[in-house]
């Protein structure tokens, strides 16, 4: 391992950086360390740059990050660049690796720069938004380009890459801009890290949700409809529908009063909280009667007007109020993904008020009822504690506050975190909760938020044990996020092959002759009793592609009916991953159906 750069402060800089600003620290090797992969996919990025230069002279470029799922960059060429031709850029990148050249940094004056740039628009547009008088440019062979760095020293560094897709950008994140174009890529020192990560993407290309979205049926979206507006199929609206239905008797047995909130409410409203300053570019207005109204991107406004409509006293604290609550945020059309991504969604939000005293028991409820929730689909999480951020509202003081009690709760309980600093929400930090699925990979859903901003923007209050009105803590909780993206999540982590408590269809009855149907669909009555989904494959096929049909829709059961079960009341059971079948009488197996339904409770 070779050294590349230098940690000072929590700032990464290159070997060149650090010697020409006489910068001292902690020495960062070319390993697997976050710090070195950042110097790394940086310089692989420009790589990636200067091949796309070689093939395409005429390209221009933007901006090339270090992301969380490794660079990307932003440029322009004339021609049109697909999947296929990645291979070809990759092929030239590996030429010039095999060149050895040299990464050089130079500083130059703004002006020389924007003559040098004078004929690239893109260029131009990054220098907008720059106000130093001196600059950095890095050189390596025939390309260069302006850059703070960090990189490696030389281009023989830069061995383990793989480019992983093709997309559209709007330049500067401006929907209002052109669309140019993105390439994504990855890399690390060990080859072996390379070929896990891409195994781990072929595996994910399998389980991609939008692609079993379609095959089993789930959701669609509608261009005519309008993009970022997922519509729920029956097997979809099924399975949202069951784990609805375990959410809410998991909310009341834990003291969670059911609300609903107006899906409209008046600008004034939006501008008390905060939301206007702080958010309004995410948000939908509309006019009625010449006044203007926000369509809701959260529901927290709505949650404190009704803890508000009636005088709470500090012995009805806690009070925990929940909704499956809609709202709408506006996404840019190159950032919505599927379920991921989109434009209407529904959080499972809940609204805590409680006392100062309360706040660290009622952050440890909440993270044992995230516990418990992600045991059942079999996920494991990590959790960060995100602090302040640079668009934030309350003083130093609060926040300070906050942030040490949210840090004292899990100290307390031996919980381990992270800290994402400047990940905090604008109005107080929170506890963000990052699940790991199936394939290694990390997703943020759930959050618990500390805000004492909010109620006393709003005026809310309680009366104490003295008589006298005070100030709430208000904590903000949702476990999944939102349905649309868990859903998604847990359709990629179990590849379509859900649990039998949620599973849109939880049995597949195949009679072998039509006599055998009147039996199945008595069944299929006496399971919709229980709240068990089933359905009936009687169509005109052979009894062998029929049982193959159902074993495609990956439903948790499926069971054959002949002249035997008719006759004796039976089933015989098919384990389609092991291919067995077993037999047991109707009521036994009803019976064995509801105790595993009673043993997912939460």
């Amino acid at each position: 391992m070779e050294p590349i750069g230098v940690l000072s402060e929590g700032q990464i800089y290159d070997l060149q950086t650090a010697e020409a600003l006489n910068i001292t620290g902690e020495e960062i090797k070319s390993d697997s360390s976050p710090e070195s992969l950042e110097i790394l996919r940086h310089s692989c990025a420009h790589l990636m740059a200067q091949a796309i230069k070689a093939l395409y002279p005429e390209a221009k470029f933007f901006v090339g990050p270090v992301v969380k799922e490794g660079f990307y960059y932003d440029f322009k060429v004339d021609s049109k660049i697909s999947e296929e031709d990645l291979t070809k850029i990759e092929k030239k990148m590996k030429e010039l690796a095999n060149e050895k050249l040299p990464i050089q940094r130079y500083e130059t004056t703004k002006e020389e720069i924007l003559k040098k740039f004078a004929n690239d628009e893109l260029k131009q547009a990054v220098l907008k938004n720059i106000t130093d008088s001196t600059l950095t440019i890095y050189k390596q062979g025939d390309f260069e380009d302006l850059c703070r760095g960090p990189h490696v020293p030389n281009t023989r560094m830069i061995r383990n890459f793989k480019l992983t897709r093709i997309a559209g950008a709007y330049l500067g994140g401006d929907e209002k801009n052109e669309m140019i174009t993105r390439i994504y890529g990855i890399a690390f020192f060990d080859k072996q890290e390379l070929n896990d990560y891409i195994k781990m993407l072929e595996e994910a290309k399998k389980r991609d949700h939008r692609k079993l979205g379609t095959e089993l049926d789930l959701f669609t979206f509608n261009d005519d409809v309008g993009a970022g507006l997922p519509m729920w199929l029956p097997n979809g609206a099924r399975l949202r529908s069951k784990l609805e239905k375990i959410l809410y008797k998991a909310h009341r047995v834990r003291g969670y009063e059911p609300v609903r909130g107006p899906e409209i409410l008046k600008s004034d409203m939006w501008k008390i909280s905060g939301h206007y300053a702080n958010y309004k570019e995410n948000m939908y207005f509309t006019t009625i009667d010449e006044q203007e109204y926000g369509i809701k991107p959260m529901n927290c406004v709505g949650h404190i007007q009704i803890f508000k409509n009636s005088l709470v006293s500090y012995k009805d604290l806690p009070k925990k109020l929940f909704e499956y609550g809609v709202v709408h945020r506006h996404e840019m059309s190159g950032a919505m993904h599927g379920l991921f991504r989109v434009r209407e969604f529904t959080q499972d939000d809940a609204h805590i008020f409680c006392t100062q005293a309360q706040v660290k028991d009622v952050i440890i409820e909440v993270l044992e009822f995230v516990d418990k929730l992600m045991s059942i689909f079999d996920f494991k999480y990590e959790m960060e504690v995100s602090t302040k951020p640079e668009k934030a509202i309350g003083d130093d003081e609060f926040w300070e506050k906050t942030t040490k009690g949210i840090m004292d709760a899990l100290d307390e309980h031996n919980l381990p975190y992270g800290i994402d600093e400047g990940g905090g929400a604008f109005y107080g930090p929170k506890i963000d909760i990052k699940i790991l699925d199936a394939i290694g990979r990390k997703w943020q859903c759930g959050t618990v938020q500390v805000d004492m901003n909010l109620p006393s923007r709003f005026n809310v209050e309680y009366i104490n044990d003295k008589g006298e009105k005070e100030q709430p803590v208000m904590i903000h909780r949702a476990i999944l996020g939102s349905f649309e993206r868990f859903i998604g999540i847990l359709t990629e982590h179990c590849a379509g092959e859900f649990p039998f408590i949620i599973a849109p269809t939880e049995v597949i009855f195949v009679p072998i002759a039509n006599t055998h149907v009147e039996y199945a669909k008595q069944l299929q009555k006496e399971l919709l009793y229980k709240e068990i989904d089933s359905k009936i494959f009687d169509m005109n096929e052979s009894l062998n592609k029929r049982i193959r049909m159902a074993e495609k829709q990956r439903v948790p059961m499926i069971v054959v009916i002949g002249d035997e079960e008719v006759e004796n009341n039976s089933i015989a059971l098919r384990d389609r991953r092991k291919r067995e079948q077993s037999n047991m009488t109707k009521e036994e197996f009803i019976n064995m159906l509801v105790e595993i339904k009673k043993g997912c409770e939460i």
